[in-house]
């Protein structure tokens, strides 16, 4: 009797069966909308652009072109003065999820690492009434406490390929 003997090691499990195809799925997007001309949420992108080492990130300003498409699909009609940072969870797939005001910025955390990790776990302890409203309380005077922009920052070239219209 003649053994076959698999040239193709990765194609081949120990009880000679064809190994399960490997996760073809591309991974998953995460992009953060945020004010382009506010110094706060500039500040936060920069940060999260020097923290985020494996570039899971993708960052588009409420003032661009993306933030149209993804209000298409998901409200019924853009507002007129946006006061929140609004997280993408899986953009442009099939189940995109949108997460907004406190609750971006703990999954955001989360997904960060480390240490905002941790941060993130204490914060999402706090009731979300409470969190929504030190959130808006922030948002209302963040132009007089970080400044604001005449037009959005263009990205450093660097991280050019991060950035959405």
């Amino acid at each position: 009797m003649q053994t076959l003997v698999c040239r193709f090691k990765d194609t081949m499990n120990k009880f000679n069966l064809p190994n399960p195809r490997r996760n073809t799925l591309p991974e998953p997007v995460f992009l953060i909308l945020y004010d382009g001309v506010c110094g706060l949420c500039d500040r936060t992108v920069q940060f999260l652009l020097a923290k985020d080492k494996s570039a899971k990130f993708k960052f588009a300003p409420l003032q661009g072109e993306t933030v149209t498409r993804v209000y298409e699909r998901h409200f019924q009609q853009k507002p007129a003065d946006f006061e929140s940072i609004i997280f993408v969870k899986d953009y442009q797939s099939s189940h995109e999820i949108i997460l907004m005001k406190s609750d971006a910025a703990i999954e955001i955390m989360r997904i960060l690492g480390g240490f905002w990790k941790f941060v993130a776990m204490i914060g999402k302890m706090v009731p979300r009434v409470i969190r929504d409203r030190v959130y808006d309380w922030i948002a209302e005077n963040r132009y007089q406490w970080f400044g604001k922009f005449d037009q959005c920052r263009l990205p450093a070239p660097e991280t050019k390929d991060r950035f959405l219209k």
